[in-house]
């Protein structure tokens, strides 16, 4: 695999995309919103990965003009075309994790 879908499977493959795309799955969210319902995740990561998201067309921001100023942001059309995908890695995760922490402890038995 090489070229542009590298590029992609790369940044989707990322854990802040990852938990980003799924706390804007509820809706438009403020920067704070999202800071505290991605756990873990510095100030610096996050607008990383939400610049990274909107310049990729996954992401839109919306500035409204108050005080202090409000910037939201949400899924773009683009972006929710991705999602089913993100629920779907998530569910095979939290049906599987027992099968594979097991493996991983077979696996370190036998080193």
């Amino acid at each position: 695999m090489s070229g542009p879908s590298r590029q992609l499977l790369d940044r989707l493959s990322d854990k802040w995309v990852n938990l980003t795309l799924n706390a804007l799955a509820d809706g438009p969210r403020r920067y704070t919103d999202l800071a505290k319902s991605v756990t873990g995740v510095s100030q610096k990561m996050l607008t990383q990965t939400l610049r990274t998201l909107e310049r990729d067309g996954l992401v839109s921001r919306r500035v409204t003009a108050a005080v202090p100023v409000r910037v939201d942001y949400d899924l773009t059309p683009l972006g929710w075309t991705l999602m089913p995908l993100m629920y779907a890695v998530k569910e095979w995760a939290e049906v599987h994790i027992g099968e594979v922490e097991a493996a991983r402890a077979a696996y370190d038995a036998a080193l």
